[in-house]
């Protein structure tokens, strides 16, 4: 999978090694979250930047099922922003993780969590 060259918006940046591992291994299918491909990710990039101009986003991954965006941001080095997108600005805010690979553990552990919640849903009505 290749990632957005977000250098090209923000010169000097530079992805995790972390997310560069998780895009080699093809690991970009997390069934709540995605991590964006190279020309939605640019895409996406640029919009949420007009959405939110005071601040300088790099998203890499999406939730399906709502509008929940994890970003990279110009001035925190390392950091992961959880930006709800479309609310009003200075309201976008969700969470922030320390770093990748904290952030890919929560993702990691919502993809169990929810698997297993649609696995007992299954069995508890006969579905296989």
């Amino acid at each position: 999978m290749e990632l957005f060259d977000a250098s090209v918006t923000f010169p000097g940046f530079v992805y995790p090694p972390g997310l560069k591992k998780v895009a080699e291994l093809g690991l970009d299918d997390l069934d709540i979250w995605f991590i964006m491909d190279a020309p939605f990710a640019q895409r996406y990039c640029e919009s949420i930047n007009k959405r939110y101009p005071n601040r300088q986003l790099v998203p890499f991954a999406k939730r399906e099922d709502c509008d929940d965006v994890a970003c990279f941001e110009i001035g925190k080095p390392g950091k992961v922003e959880i930006v709800h997108d479309f609310a009003s600005p200075g309201w976008e805010r969700r969470g922030e993780y320390d770093d990748f690979w904290e952030w890919f553990t929560d993702a990691v552990k919502l993809l169990v969590e929810r698997s297993r919640e649609d696995e007992a849903y299954d069995a508890a009505h006969g579905i296989e």
